[in-house]
């Protein structure tokens, strides 16, 4: 998680130093009014000016400030719990942390009891479910890498549970530390699926999906982004793998500069991961097998032996080959876990 402290006072410049010093579970960036800012800040004239610039760039923002003016900030650019960040407001004596936006799926409510706790203050969560100590589908999902397939869905198993219905679950993936509000009994008015089948084992339905798709993708010197997005929608199309469900992309060292594929992650939200030739040789697998890109790389197949080095899973779509670009799937093996936490 990538987040923005933004203050506006002196005070709040040197809380958000306070902040900056402190975490370690996050990368923290600081944004301090021109008045009021120090070296190792970056400086603004405007919040508003400065929210339109940084608002999909963070994963969270903490603003030191007033909530009124935190609000007033974000107000024009809030579309959708499922794709804001997570906004958290602080008042400049480091008393109260509350949480206003993305509570749950963006891990706003985790993120300012984490804060609270190292700043010895306190943290004002207003979520029904998280007051109540309640299952939450949206912190569970959120948490474990899940998809949310239906709003209305995860809306109605939240207000079930607080209605104290049991809640039916289906897995196709392990589970773990299951709480009391949820059954595997298969009875139930309203439940959970997890898994990628066309499945609706209750009445009503909240279908979770898994986001645990390595793409491993190679590519010739100089490959544009055109190139790769085609094939890789295209094979993903091929094995009904959606998009959303990747989560990394994996490649050669050699390629860590490569721009197209640079674009391609840029555009999709997703991380790099490289590797050295020695170590995806070293990956055990059955993997088809070029001698020339051996000799130009170092490696037999770069796609097939990145997505499994970094999902450490199974392949699902072998290399496919296209103009420059080869492109591979693996799942990486996942356990559920109802007790883990965003942060």
């Amino acid at each position: 998680m990538k987040a923005a402290v933004i203050s506006i006072s002196e005070k709040g410049r040197e809380l958000s130093l306070r902040i900056k010093k402190r975490v370690d579970f996050i990368a923290v960036e600081r944004f301090c009014i021109r008045s009021y800012s120090d070296f190792g800040s970056r400086c603004f004239e405007d919040i508003g000016g400065l929210v339109s610039d940084i608002w999909d760039r963070y994963d969270a923002l903490v603003f030191i400030c007033a909530g009124g003016i935190a609000v007033k900030a974000i107000a024009p650019h809030i579309k959708s719990k499922t794709t804001d960040p997570a906004v958290i407001v602080i008042d400049e004596g480091g008393r109260f942390v509350i949480p206003v936006l993305s509570g749950h799926i963006g891990g706003a409510n985790a993120l300012a009891v984490r804060l609270s706790e190292l700043l010895g203050a306190q943290a004002a969560v207003t979520t029904a479910t998280d007051i109540g100590g309640h299952f939450s589908p949206d912190s569970f999902a959120a948490a474990n890498g899940l998809i949310i397939t239906d709003m209305n869905a995860a809306k109605a198993v939240a207000s079930a549970v607080l209605s104290g219905e049991r809640i039916g679950l289906l897995s196709d993936y392990e589970c773990i530390n299951i709480p009391e509000e949820i059954t595997t009994e298969p009875d139930c008015n309203i439940g959970l699926y997890i898994g990628t089948e066309d499945k609706t084992p209750f009445p009503v339905t909240l279908k979770l999906v898994p986001k645990n798709i390595v793409l491993g993708i190679g590519c010739k010197r100089g490959t544009d982004f055109t190139a790769i997005d085609i094939l890789v929608r295209m094979s993903l199309h091929n094995a009904d793998i959606p998009m959303e469900r990747v989560a990394e992309i994996a490649t050669i060292d050699i390629k860590k500069d490569e721009n197209g594929l640079l674009q391609f992650c840029e555009k999709y939200g997703l991380e790099l991961r490289t590797y050295a030739a020695q170590e995806l040789m070293e990956t055990e697998g059955n993997f088809s097998s070029s001698l020339f890109v051996k000799k130009v790389t170092g490696v037999d197949n770069v796609c097939e032996r990145s997505a499994v080095k970094c999902s450490g899973g199974r392949l699902l779509i072998r290399k496919k080959a296209a103009n420059g670009v080869t492109v591979a799937a693996a799942e990486k093996p996942i356990i559920l876990d109802f007790e883990r936490k965003i942060l």
